[in-house]
């Protein structure tokens, strides 16, 4: 190749290089483009070095399948060569795989040619960003060599600019303070877990009546209409809901004519037992009989009675859509509703299982309304179960009840939204690893 041709190709070669806009661009550049200043069967680009050196680019591939039997052998035989490169531009041979395994000599003589052309792609600091292979049928010229080296300046400018700042490691970051600083860093990193701190808990919280009263089906039957609207106030002996009665109203008709007949009955055998001693024998039947009438008719009667449901307490009307109600049967003592006192609102917290810990009467909350996330609420807590149950996520929780130590008009009965609850003082270092280690401790049993 002429000296002419060559610099017209490497001026094109850096051109492509900066024209890049990702690494994926300058990879497939370094590996397809090179051609034609280097004659190779197969071009690889690898991105990072040592152990965590990855094959990104190969050659006239633009996917590259993971679990092909060629890709498998390369991931194992690469970081073995780069030891033998000492991270600068080396000739390989098989001869350097004497050492090692047989299955890497025999894939070389597969899927290789004679030598492998190996050139590391550093930053501007000597740290290596990757590495360009080329696959030759023999060793590359001097010129050739000055070439790729002179590339090699291009394309690792390129690189580090589209691969951004290095991030450092751990190790480097401590290696790079001042003694002062890490001794400072070790006090701070042994006084932060013994800093204290309140314990705390998110769960999700309702705000309810602490005063209430259920108001129940007092038997069997069909509701037939709602005489309230939900959070409509009600006082004492107003009619909340009526049974549908028809059926009652029916065995009471039918009831009220046996009471009838059966009266008769005793009326003329009483009669007629002054002349015949047999309908005499037959009163004491015929007026037992009477009596289990009225008392049948009593009971009907009692029961038309409790059709109609009237509020016993003062309060609003808490329930869900009335429509939901309507011809809807209910059995005896299914709740219905619930006349709560609106002056005494609560809080009713489902605190998960995995979050509960130890609280005492008194305990601080905070509760965050959706309505108003930014205006929190205060209470303390004043009832805790001793049992769990599954909430209505299916998730095992515990009921807490809490009081608010300050009356507002914000919290109205039924608004929803999250509660903070605070425990007692603790240190930060068993504050975040108290979760883990019940977690460590249910997986191990230790």
């Amino acid at each position: 190749m002429a000296k002419s041709e060559a610099a017209n190709l490497l001026f094109e070669l850096e051109a492509r290089a900066r024209a890049a806009t990702n690494l994926a661009e300058l990879c497939f550049s370094i590996a397809n483009d090179s051609h034609g200043l280097l004659p190779f069967r197969q071009a690889m680009v690898f991105s990072g070095n040592g152990r965590d050196s990855r094959l990104h680019t190969v050659s006239g591939l633009t996917k590259l399948s993971e679990d092909s039997p060629y890709l498998l052998w390369l991931k194992r035989i690469w970081p073995r060569l780069q030891e033998y490169c000492q991270q600068a531009p080396a000739w390989l041979t098989p001869q350097v795989l004497v050492d090692e395994p047989a299955e890497l000599h025999e894939g070389w003589q597969e899927w290789w040619p004679e030598g492998l052309y190996a050139l590391p792609i550093k930053r501007r600091d000597g740290e290596v960003l990757g590495w360009v292979c080329f696959l030759l049928d023999k060793q590359p010229t001097e010129t050739q060599h000055r070439a790729m080296v002179h590339m090699l300046q291009s394309w690792g400018y390129a690189w580090e600019m589209l691969a951004g700042k290095p991030r450092r490691g751990l190790r480097k970051r401590w290696q790079g303070l001042s003694k002062t600083r890490r001794r400072v860093l070790i006090v701070a990193l042994g006084i932060v877990p013994f800093i204290p701190v309140r314990q705390s808990y998110l769960a999700p919280a309702e705000v309810i009546a602490m005063d209430a009263a259920v108001v129940a089906a007092p038997m069997d039957g069909v509701i037939k209409s709602l005489a309230v609207r939900p959070n409509q106030p009600v006082k004492i002996g107003d009619v909340l809901f009526v049974l549908d009665d028809t059926v009652l109203r029916n065995r009471q008709a039918v009831l009220s004519k046996s009471v009838a007949v059966a009266d008769a009955e005793l009326m003329a055998n009483t009669q007629r037992a002054f002349d015949d001693m047999r309908s005499k024998g037959e009163l004491t039947m015929l007026a037992g009989r009477a009596q289990e009438r009225r008392a049948e008719l009593a009971s009907v009667q009692e029961q038309l009675s409790r059709t109609v449901i009237r509020a016993s307490h003062e309060g609003i009307a808490v329930f869900a859509d009335p429509d939901d109600w309507l011809g809807r049967p209910v059995s005896t003592g299914e709740r219905i509703m619930q006349v709560a006192n609106p002056s005494k609102p609560g809080v009713l917290i489902e605190v998960p299982v995995a979050d509960a810990m130890v609280l005492h009467e008194g305990a601080p909350v905070k509760l965050f309304l959706t309505v108003r996330p930014l205006s929190p609420l205060r209470a303390s807590v004043v009832q805790s179960s001793y049992q769990a149950y599954l909430s209505d996520e299916r998730i095992a929780s515990y009921r807490l009840r809490a009081e608010f130590t300050e009356l507002t008009q914000d919290a109205r009965i039924g608004l929803r939204g999250t509660a903070k609850v605070y425990g007692n003082w603790t240190v930060l270092g068993y504050y975040l690893m108290r979760r883990p280690l019940a977690s460590l401790r249910e997986l191990t049993g230790w």
